[in-house]
């Protein structure tokens, strides 16, 4: 099972104030603890919604909205993409990250089963079975 654990931006995080030493040292700890525990994929701090955009789908296509964003609540500051056997032990790690996170499981091919083409789920596969060999996470 995979999980997204994602910190909330804030006001800081959004401003590009970078966190203290002693808060990378405790992030650092627990990326070092989600390692050894063979359940980290991928976890990454993002820069200012400022540095990014969005596209939004209007009667004439697709339009580029260039950040920053108003809403912070709604804006990601950094994520972890976890491999867990289960969501209560995803629950475990949310308890002991040094931030509040938001966490929601990831969807697999699985979920589509009852819409999906079985041609379209044969893609699916190879395609996740190409990621895997560029070294991506799929």
């Amino acid at each position: 099972m995979r999980f997204l654990m994602m910190v909330k931006a804030n006001a800081d995080s959004e401003a590009g104030v970078l966190p203290s030493q002693e808060a990378i040292k405790e992030m650092t700890d627990f990326n070092e603890e989600l390692v050894q525990a063979g359940v980290l994929l991928a976890g990454e701090g993002l820069h200012p919604s400022s540095t990014g955009f969005r596209t939004e789908i209007t009667a004439g296509g697709k339009r580029i909205v260039d950040g920053p964003f108003a809403e912070t609540k709604e804006l990601i500051a950094g994520f972890w993409l976890l491999q867990v056997r289960s969501r209560e032990e995803v629950l475990e790690w949310a308890k002991r990250c040094p931030e509040p996170v938001e966490v929601r499981q990831l969807v697999d091919a699985d979920h589509f089963a009852e819409v999906i083409a079985p041609e379209d789920a044969e893609r699916e596969r190879r395609l996740g079975e190409e990621v895997r060999r560029q070294g991506g996470i799929a």
